[in-house]
């Protein structure tokens, strides 16, 4: 959903270090990779363990009360990204079943999307797994592979299983394979490989530019297309019904 459906990633970002710049600190994208996808608090510790400076009352819990309060106050306001309404209408059109698999905790999620029902979110039609929805083991969160294989099996009624990769039965792995995910972070990319599904690869040009310097931000792990928009996104080259608007 972040980052790849709507424009959210960047609120994240302003509200973050608008708080880290009180005490001369910032979020650079380098920190942020490692963020993108993972649950709320595990991305918290994950964030703050760059800055063991900030003052002993600086907390999780602070920072977490400081967001959120910036955060909801934007959340309201984000819009789709480019290409986002035009493929889930079509994808719904034609009956291809649809779910969101996020990070986010359920609250978040409202915010984000209550505006955009009509436009957007309403297509899913309520099949929409969150991190706190009480599917997931704690910290089964991006990049292991439990909200793809919950939402295939719990939302979309799909036989896939919740074994290990490797430890599937055959007709689970055949079926895990008929999958396909679109995803913006890193960890989302390798969660979506680890539970044997396609991945359509959408980040953030920044998140290109860490791996221009040393190795491959991704890792081992790498996606089956990796596109600059959801607008690039051609169907029918994945077996699906291509766009028959003239959008």
């Amino acid at each position: 959903m972040d980052g790849l459906l709507i424009d959210s990633e960047r609120v994240y970002t302003e509200v973050t270090n608008d708080i880290l710049a009180r005490y001369g600190k910032e979020m650079t994208w380098d920190i942020k990779a490692g963020l993108m996808g993972k649950p709320e608090r595990d991305a918290a510790a994950h964030l703050l363990s760059f800055f063991p400076d900030l003052p002993a009352d600086f907390t999780i819990d602070r920072y977490l009360d400081e967001r959120r309060t910036g955060q909801d106050a934007r959340w309201p306001h984000v819009q789709p990204l480019p290409g986002a309404v035009r493929l889930v209408r079509h994808l719904r059109r034609h009956g291809v079943p649809i779910a969101v698999a996020t990070g986010s905790q359920r609250r978040n999620y409202e915010l984000k999307s209550m505006h955009l029902m009509e436009a957007l979110f309403g297509h899913f039609e309520g099949r929409v797994v969150c991190a706190d929805d009480g599917l997931l083991a704690p910290g089964r969160g991006k990049p292991h592979p439990d909200i793809f294989l919950v939402t295939a099996e719990r939302s979309l009624g799909r036989r896939v299983g919740m074994a290990e990769a490797g430890l599937a039965s055959e007709e689970e792995t055949t079926e895990r394979a008929k999958g396909l995910v679109f995803e913006d972070a890193i960890p989302g990319v390798q969660a979506g490989k680890a539970a044997g599904m396609n991945v359509v690869w959408v980040p953030d040009p920044n998140l290109l530019a860490l791996g221009s310097d040393t190795t491959t931000p991704l890792g081992p792990e790498q996606p089956d297309l990796t596109l600059k928009s959801l607008e690039d996104f051609v169907p029918e080259e994945w077996g699906l019904p291509p766009y028959d608007d003239d959008a």
